[in-house]
């Protein structure tokens, strides 16, 4: 590959050599534009080993949670124009901002009940012209008082998705799949069976057949041999990378929703189009001018707002803001469906997998039980990590 032309390679691959390039000039300051977003886990666990060692300066963007938890020492949030620090990482900095909101609050609450209360004495002698002087003596104590702002709150709106039809026990079945890519065995012999009520995570190193098997499954590729059967009363949703590229933009995201689904109701539409953060005048932006993350949450909209009893995903949380990842994750964790996913967010696959399936150069792993289990039991956190 060292030998290969760099145009050929897809964008994961162009995104690794970038960031080989920086970490090889060996600077001292790095400026990193979401480095987590990587292709596989293997690649950010080494990423996170290589900057701890880092002895330079680094200023980064991430919306990793655990990424930033081992490698940040200090978290500098924008919200509404203004700059705030934080001396620490993200866990600190989610506990301290609780903290500092709820002392604002309480200062907040103190003073409008002083300033209530001195009001009330006020207005009780403002009517004696003996005490005129006194009174005014008073408004303009009041008026020179520094007012305390309340908290600023975000607004997170949860999602909630309608009742997905039930589906059969047997989900998907792959019997003794067989697919290459240029003469390159991907599967061989491949049996997999998904059953009801299963979350099962796909893991493993860039090419090891993540997004292939996702694909079988969804009918998207077709094997060279062997059967993929859909099980009964099986409803698909799939949430592909390329989706996002299918957006026509030329329209707007509300154009789009409503596209979509002719028959929902303008207020309904605008409360999914607020759970993925697209709120007011936003939902007239067109689909041409919008960020990879706000494709990614439109595409996600439109797959859970009439959602059905399976869904496939492929990466869900790369580009999403920190904020849309939570309500994403607490509307997943209540579904009631079946999962098949690919990510590389250990937040993610901690909170919503209850099977693991590990593609490794020595076979597929298939292990019960989540994420954290997962890890417990191989005391590692990727199947393709190399000492």
């Amino acid at each position: 590959m060292m030998e290969g032309y760099f145009g050929a390679l897809s964008g994961g691959w162009h995104m690794r050599v970038a960031l080989a390039r920086v970490l090889w000039m060996a600077p001292d300051v790095m400026l990193l534009d979401e480095p987590s977003n990587l292709p596989d886990l293997e690649n950010l666990i080494w990423l996170e080993n290589f900057l701890l060692a880092y002895e330079g300066a680094l200023l980064m963007t991430s919306h990793n949670r655990k990424f930033m938890n081992w490698i940040v020492n200090k978290i500098i949030e924008i919200d509404a124009g203004s700059l705030t620090t934080y001396a620490g990482n993200y866990e600190f900095y989610e506990q301290q901002r609780a903290l500092n909101e709820k002392q604002q609050q309480a200062q907040f609450d103190r003073q409008r009940a002083m300033l209530a209360k001195e009001i009330k004495f006020i207005e009780s002698f403002e009517a004696r012209a003996s005490h005129a002087a006194q009174v005014q003596s008073w408004v303009k104590k009041l008026e020179k008082i520094d007012r305390v702002e309340p908290p600023k709150r975000r607004q997170t709106i949860l999602f909630k998705f309608l009742p997905a039809p039930r589906s059969g026990d047997d989900v998907v079945n792959l019997g003794n799949i067989h697919k290459e890519y240029s003469k390159r065995v991907i599967y061989g012999g491949l049996d997999f069976l998904t059953r009801r009520e299963e979350r099962c995570c796909v893991m493993g190193i860039n090419g090891a057949g993540k997004s292939t098997l996702l694909k079988l499954v969804t009918g998207f590729t077709q094997p060279d041999a062997g059967t993929v059967t859909l099980g009964g009363s099986v409803t698909l949703g799939y949430f592909a990378r390329h989706a996002m590229g299918l957006l026509n933009g030329e329209h707007s995201i509300f154009e789009t929703m409503e596209d979509t689904f002719p028959r929902a109701g303008q207020g309904s539409l605008r409360a999914l189009a607020g759970c993925f953060g697209f709120s007011g005048h936003e939902v007239e932006k067109k689909c041409r001018v919008l960020s990879g993350g706000e494709k990614a949450r439109l595409v996600m909209a439109l797959m859970l707002y009439d959602p059905p009893n399976f869904l496939v995903l492929d990466e869900p949380t790369n580009h999403l803001d920190m904020v849309t990842k939570e309500m994403l994750i607490s509307a997943l964790a209540a579904y009631e469906g079946i999962m098949l996913f690919v990510s590389h967010d250990r937040y993610f696959l901690a909170a919503l997998s209850n099977r693991v399936l590990g593609l490794t150069p020595e076979g597929i792993h298939d292990s019960a039980g989540g994420y954290m289990q997962y890890v417990a039991r191989t005391g590692q956190e990727a199947p393709g990590l190399r000492s």
